[in-house]
């Protein structure tokens, strides 16, 4: 016992795009590559930079351990009152 009916599948509509929407699409695109081809030399540079440390094998200048607090004492706040 089928009780589910077929329904038909939606018409679709492609609609032609005008001559500024195209321009403007495309400029969009051409803006997003320029920004990920710069991010990604720059990621390049960086990734050369460190490998070239790692090759000199330059040690870290201070032997602290980091803190995310700064030296001295905290300050003191006011307690606000409900």
């Amino acid at each position: 016992m089928e009780t589910a009916t077929e329904q038909p599948a939606p018409r679709v509509e492609i609609e032609q795009l005008t001559k500024v929407h195209y321009f403007l699409e495309l400029t969009h695109g051409i803006g997003l590559t320029l920004g990920m081809l710069i991010l990604w030399s720059l990621e390049v540079v960086r990734n050369g930079y460190f490998h070239l440390l790692d090759r000199m094998n330059l040690k870290p200048r201070r032997n602290m351990r980091a803190s995310a607090f700064p030296p001295g004492r905290p300050k003191k706040r006011k307690q606000l009152r409900a």
